[in-house]
């Protein structure tokens, strides 16, 4: 594919995939809020200058200018001081401060009991977990498209090619070469055709690639009979197998070496077949699998997500190979669509790379977000816990119910986070400028 359009399709991709990520995890918030009577005044998709927005009802629904985010303006997110409590100083004094009047101005009058800080403590759950759960539905989604829908791909018996002679050497690759006194290759010679099924070999039925290529190495300069199923018909041919040599392989698959390094070599059988490929759907159950391995992964690489950056960044800027695992920005992700669409693989090939590549950033969202500190969600999360456990404490000791919890407070937290956030976003697009992780 030209290299251009490679670059327009891959990013595309990932633009539009991020923004119905993005757009999709903020309903999971938006519904929810507005089911338990909460009122939502903003729902934008991206940040920065408003490109397009409409008015619908109580709420203003838009596309901002950069696709790296959204949120849903749900009103009364923090309560207002208690009476009596005295105005801090101080930069993060008056951030608090400023965080409780914006909240508290957005209440319409007469709409206080609309307010998000009077919901109970299971629907703040429910809304606040709405936008990642709804992520990890779409990753979910994806991977079974991926997985049941398109399938693996699975060496079959079928041959898709025969070569035409039997190879004298090795090229330095491990390329096989005829040289110009090459015999005819054994399935050459017994008429072995392109879209052959061989379903019988040396009297045994043929179930898979595996046994049958296995069957083949068995038997070095031997003749074999062998049944193939042509045009719906089976067909009876008799090979005469060549001899190569081969690698001897350890346990681990590496190359087996001698004394002095040299790669140790055994004498197996040579048909000269390539067999085809095909997608095989895979059951149900391996969606739930590849979904708790994405999960678990994410999840690991969130918790050592210091020391990774730091390797990407070290990556970057020194003469070290950029891993293929590292973590990246959404800039990475985008070179990584490129390079999937400029591989020029199978149409089916390169959908199923690019879904499971969208399911890996549903999954980051996911796990990202549930980080239990603000802004993100899983702020709010524990925030909510520790108010429900308040409550049901003073419950339990007949005590008056509390006021809702002083979500203010941690606005210092919530400018740090940030900060943080802007600046390992800022390092990683920038390695991934300088030293992109490569797929191929």
């Amino acid at each position: 594919m030209d290299q251009l359009l490679a670059w327009v399709v891959g990013i595309a991709v990932t633009v539009v995939g991020l923004a119905l990520s993005i757009g999709l995890h903020e309903v999971g918030h938006m519904v929810p809020a507005k089911k338990f009577g909460v009122r939502v005044s903003q729902y934008m998709v991206g940040f920065g200058p408003t490109l397009w927005s409409r008015t619908k009802g109580e709420t203003e629904y838009g596309v901002k200018a950069i696709p790296l985010g959204g949120y849903v303006r749900m009103v009364g997110m923090m309560p207002a001081a208690p009476e009596g409590t005295p105005r801090r100083s101080g930069f993060f004094g008056q951030a608090i401060a400023d965080a409780r009047d914006a909240s508290v101005s957005e209440i319409l009058p007469g709409e206080e009991h609309r307010a998000f800080y009077h919901l109970s403590t299971p629907k703040k759950l429910v809304v606040m977990l709405g936008g990642p759960v709804m992520n990890l539905l779409i990753a979910v989604v994806l991977l079974f498209v991926m997985l049941v829908g398109i399938g693996a791909q699975t060496i079959t018996t079928t041959v898709g090619a025969v070569s035409a002679c039997t190879p004298t050497s090795t090229a330095a690759d491990g390329a096989p070469v005829c040289g110009a006194d090459a015999a005819p290759s054994p399935a050459a010679a017994a008429g072995l055709q392109p879209g052959d099924e061989i379903v019988e070999w040396d009297g045994a039925a043929v179930t898979s690639w595996e046994q049958l290529s296995g069957a083949i190495a068995d038997v070095p300069d031997q003749q074999v009979p062998v049944v193939v199923l042509r045009d719906g018909a089976e067909v009876a041919l008799t090979v005469t197998t060549a001899e190569r040599q081969v690698p001897v392989l350890e346990a681990d698959g590496t190359p087996q070496v001698d004394g002095s390094g040299q790669p140790v070599t055994e004498t197996a059988g040579f048909l000269g077949v390539t067999p085809t490929q095909e997608y095989e759907p895979l059951p149900v159950s391996s969606v739930p699998r590849e979904t708790w391995a994405m999960v678990s992964g994410t999840a690991s690489a969130v918790v050592t997500l210091p020391v990774r950056i730091g390797e990407a960044a070290v990556q970057a800027f020194t003469d070290e190979p950029r891993s293929q695992d590292s973590v990246m920005s959404v800039v990475g992700v985008s070179r990584i669509a490129v390079n999937v669409v400029e591989a020029e693989m199978p149409v089916v090939t390169t959908l199923q790379l690019l879904l499971s590549l969208l399911a890996s950033l549903n999954v980051a969202l996911f796990v990202f977000n549930l980080i239990p500190l603000l802004p993100l969600d899983g702020g709010h999360v524990v925030n909510a816990l520790y108010e429900g456990a308040k409550r049901q404490l003073a419950r339990l000791r007949g005590l008056p119910r509390p006021r809702p919890a002083d979500v203010a407070r941690m606005m210092p937290v919530a400018y740090v986070m940030f900060a943080v956030l802007v600046g390992t976003g800022a390092v990683l697009i920038v390695a991934d400028v300088v030293d992109p992780v490569r797929l191929f």
